[in-house]
């Protein structure tokens, strides 16, 4: 890949640090034939856009999740709400 000049030193420096860990799967998975790092590529994007989704849920939610905690906390204090008990279900 060609940096425009710059030495390795510096374009390592403008790209994000990858974990070892990362650095090693994807060492394996480029071992892989094409149209198996196809198809895991789409499903690690698909579980990455999959959690930006469910990030920007929560974040949009939160005034309607403090006022279901308030409503909560206030009808196990009135003696309305009991404690959860898995085996009852």
């Amino acid at each position: 890949m060609d940096w425009g000049g710059l030495g390795g030193i510096a374009a390592n420096c403008m790209l994000p640090v990858m974990t070892r860990a990362l650095e090693t799967a994807i060492a394996k998975l480029a071992t892989l034939p094409a149209d198996e790092q196809e198809r895991i590529a789409q499903w690690l994007l698909d579980e990455l856009q999959d959690d930006e989704h469910w990030a920007r849920q929560f974040a949009g939610s939160q005034d309607a999740l403090s006022k279901l905690a308030a409503e909560t906390r206030a009808d196990r204090s009135a003696g309305r709400a009991t404690e959860f008990d898995a085996d009852t279900l």
